[in-house]
């Protein structure tokens, strides 16, 4: 079996011999690039680009990258539950009632005169279902405090102090889910927006820029190799050429610029920064204002609790 430094060398002997004066521009371009990659191509025969033009993609790199960063990250406020992991043990109990209950819709309207067996639950009456409750941290914590509230019960300090923190959770994850709706169509939309339109396209022009430079490096080969008849037609094709790589490169320049000089990325950016604000300032109003009764309510649980020792 041969080793793979013998099927490359093999590969690019054979790259290096292939005549580009017969073969299709596809081809061509194909062949060009290999030659490249395989280092049979003089550097100095390689086309230069402008300088400008090659700035321009370095800063439309990292705008392409900043753009996707932003959007793995900040795709997560799409999803309800994504700072509350644990949800999905209710959403499977969730999934068993919901089964149950089409369980018994089934036998309610299929089985009326078939015995069935006593534990078999009755349907439930139409629109009778509940929404699905929130399945946000404070949602979460706001449920198991008013549960707990009402199990201690509300006379009771703990049972009181533990209802006005899940009044407050609940305001705090209602907040919560207006940012994430705020953020989704003011952020993630138009960022989203941005890099599948301008950037893409300017993306795309920079492809054309490559294939346009390939083709003049290779039709400058095939004049190489040409016989000497032939030489006024590839010379030809090598200002053919060259006239589309100027304007190929002339309009990736202009869109390059036009994505980057785009003001929406930071407005975008801004309503982001808005949504976030409004959030935590809320939940920090929300829970600053139950605080102090909740730290009264400790306070004097402890008062009672030292004298009760000290008797």
């Amino acid at each position: 079996m041969q080793s793979w430094k013998n099927i490359q060398a093999s590969l690019t002997a054979s790259v290096a011999s292939v005549d580009l004066s017969g073969i299709n521009k596809n081809l061509k371009n194909t062949v060009q690039s290999t030659r490249e990659r395989f280092g049979q191509v003089d550097p100095n025969d390689v086309t230069e680009l402008p300088a400008e033009y090659k700035a321009l993609e370095a800063r439309v790199d990292a705008l392409n990258d900043l753009h996707k960063g932003m959007l793995k990250i900040t795709k997560v406020h799409e999803t309800e539950s994504y700072d509350y992991p644990t949800q999905i043990t209710e959403s499977m109990s969730e999934l068993g009632q919901t089964v149950s209950q089409g369980w018994s819709s089934f036998a309610h309207n299929n089985l009326k005169n078939v015995k069935l067996p006593v534990n078999v639950p009755m349907p439930a009456e139409p629109g009778s279902t509940p929404p699905a409750p929130p399945k946000t941290l404070p949602h979460a914590l706001s449920r198991a405090a008013k549960a707990g509230a009402l199990n201690v019960g509300l006379e009771d300090r703990l049972g009181k102090t533990l209802n006005t923190y899940s009044e407050a959770m609940e305001k705090v994850g209602d907040a919560r889910l207006q940012q994430d709706h705020v953020i989704v169509g003011t952020f993630l939309t138009p960022w989203q927006a941005t890099l599948s339109s301008s950037i893409a396209l300017a993306m795309k022009a920079r492809a054309n820029v490559k294939t346009a430079r390939l083709e003049l490096d290779a039709a400058r080969s095939a004049m190489k190799s040409a016989a000497a008849p032939k030489q006024e037609q590839y010379r030809l094709q090598v200002e053919e050429a060259e006239d589309k790589l100027v304007q190929m490169t002339e309009t990736a320049i202009g869109l390059m610029k036009a994505v980057l000089e785009n003001p929406e990325p930071l407005q975008n950016l801004s309503n982001l920064v808005n949504a976030q604000l409004i959030f935590f300032s809320t939940a920090a109003e929300t829970l600053s204002s139950v605080q102090g009764d909740i730290a009264d309510a400790a306070a004097a649980a402890e008062a009672e609790y030292r004298q009760t020792r000290a008797a």
